[in-house]
Order: C-alpha cells, then structure tokens, then sequence
C-alpha cells in the first residue's frame, strides 16, 4: 500500500484546484465495474462434518490392504450414493516404494453427470502406516484424523450440501486412495520417484470417464485443525493460478482471509500435481501449511480427533461451497 503524507494530499489538492481540466478527465473516467455480489448459497454442516471425521477414525488407520480400509471404502462409497446420481468405484493395484501391492479403492461421485461444465473437490481418504515423524512407535499406523479424515469429510459434506441446492454445473467429489504410503526419508530402499499420491497418478491416468474434463479442481488436505491456516501453495499458483486467485478471494469476501493467507508460500507435491501434470485441470491445493511444515501432528499418533476444530471445517466448507456457486452464477450469466 502506498502512504500519501498529509503534505503531499494538500499539494495534490490544490493542483487539482488548479487545473480544471484534471477535474473533468477525472470525472469523465468510468467507473471500475462492480464485482458480482456472493450468491446465496445452502448451508454447509461444520456438526456434520465432524461427525463424518469420527466415523472415519473410528474405522481405525485406514492403511490399503487392512479390514478398516475396506469397511471404510464401503462406507464413504454408500454415503455418496445418497447424495449423487452417479458414484463410480475404481479398483487398482498400486506398487509402494518397497514392493508392497497395495489393492485401492478411488471413489468418484457425480453430480450432474450430463453437465458439460464441471468443477471437482478432492481429497485422500487413506492413512500413513507409519509414524515416522514421532518419537514412539513409528513403525505403527496413525489415526488420521487431520490428514485424510478431515478433508474428506469436508468433501463429503459439501456432496450432501450440493444435493439439498443443485447448481446447474456439474460437480465431482473425487476420494483418492494410496496417497500416504510414500517412501520415508530415511529409508534405505533406492529412491523411488513418485512415490506418494499413488491414487491420484492413476485416476489422471484412467479417468473414470473417458476424455473427462472440468474448469477447474480443489484438493484438500488436512484441513481441520485450530492452528490451520492455508496460503497460497507455490505450485498451485504456478499451474493453476487463476484458480488459486479466485479461491482465496472468495475466502477474503467470506471474511477468512486469516485462515486462507493470500501470499504464495512453499510448494508441495500433494495429489493436485499429478492432476495438473497428467490430465492438465488447473487445480489448487487448499493445505495446511506454514512456518512449521505441515504441523506438529503430521505422520504422527498426536493426529487424532482431539486436534479438530469444528471452526475450522466450517470455514473450508462454507469458502468451498461459495466458490462452486459463485462460479456456477457467473457461468449462468455468459451462457
């Protein structure tokens, strides 16, 4: 911002006076359009949403090839049944950094499946089975309740949003599985590329529907607790910068701009990379993230239910339900 000192406002004043023809340029240069007003939109649940964070962490770790995995995978797939017309379940065989085939579940529900015009939220559903930022018991999985349970369920809760209030653009809530088995950074294994966000590299791979393309994607990630918040993360603003513009000002518009912190910060390679990298969807990563990583909790057993923060699902909700009928609005209006 730039300050004028009271001197300067007073010499430009009297310069003004003194020139007519400055008065009129001015009063002849038209105004800046107004932005469009924030569209009504449905309520988002924060009570909800929590209560879908529980039920996954009550599943226990939901690591690939576990009995929690798969009764979770069955329990997020029927309730987006309720709330979509279409839920597509795509079954894959992932290799690990050390060789473990790991059966996947992506879950993709539709919303609108005949639109044209689409937007989609995503999210990993999966849990690290390893601690190893902790101090005990590392080689043991962790609860997951920030990363994984609570972006998912901000997910899911927008789905059972949307279907109470339809826009008219097509919506998908994409789940991602085998996101969080990537290689340590300890590990004495050779060093396997791409090691993490195995769902998300396959499904912009197979997409699960033939030549699938949207405006634009959000993908979440441990978006639920007090000490969030979430810049603008580098390579979101990089590969999907209008994207990252026009989500976090319309958290600024909501009044969350000290939760969505509107300066670039880091660059993370989450699931939102491969989408940009394979299938070319602009899309941004809303992630916490700051000074301290990803947080004290992260790929530790200090992520459980203790640390989320109704506050804080309600927020990301309410900025990402505004942002999909926002843009459903203005999409309206050019058609």
């Amino acid at each position: 911002m730039i300050r004028i000192s009271g001197i300067a406002v007073l010499l430009l004043f009297l310069a003004a006076c003194n020139n007519p023809k400055n008065t009129d340029e001015a009063a002849s240069t038209p105004a800046a359009p107004a932005e469009p007003a924030l569209v009504t939109v449905p309520a988002f649940n924060a009570d909800s949403a929590y209560s879908y964070v529980k039920a996954q962490v009550d599943f226990g770790p939901r690591t690939p090839n576990s009995a929690a995995h798969d009764k979770c995978a069955t329990w997020l797939a029927n309730k987006l049944k309720a709330w979509a017309d279409t839920v597509y379940i795509q079954k894959y065989t992932a290799t690990a950094f050390d060789g473990l085939k790991m059966k996947s579940t992506n879950i993709i529900a539709a919303i609108n499946p005949q639109a044209t015009t689409r937007v989609f939220i995503s999210s990993h559903w999966d849990t690290r089975p390893i601690a190893d930022e902790d101090d005990h018991d590392r080689d043991k999985p962790i609860n997951g309740a920030d990363d994984g349970g609570s972006s998912t369920a901000v997910a899911m809760e927008i789905a059972r949003t949307i279907h109470q209030q339809r826009p008219e653009i097509g919506v998908d809530i994409i789940l991602f599985d085998s996101e969080d088995y990537g290689q340590p950074d300890d590990s004495k294994l050779p060093k396997m590329q791409d090691s993490w966000c195995l769902g998300s590299q396959y499904w912009a791979s197979h997409p699960h529907v033939g030549g699938y393309r949207a405006d634009f994607g959000i993908n979440l990630d441990m978006v639920g607790t007090a000490d969030a918040a979430f810049p603008r993360e580098g390579v979101s603003a990089t590969m999907a910068d209008w994207v990252s513009q026009y989500v976090w000002h319309t958290a600024e518009r909501l009044g969350y701009s000290s939760l969505f912190v509107n300066r670039i910060f880091g660059q993370v390679t989450d699931d939102h990379y491969y989408v940009n990298q394979i299938i070319h969807i602009p899309t941004v990563d809303v992630i916490r993230y700051g000074e301290d990583g990803f947080g004290h909790h992260h790929h530790t057993h200090k992520d459980n239910l203790d640390l989320i923060s109704k506050n804080t699902l309600d927020a990301v909700g309410k900025v990402m339900v505004q942002v999909i009928y926002q843009y459903n609005a203005e999409k309206a209006k050019k058609s």
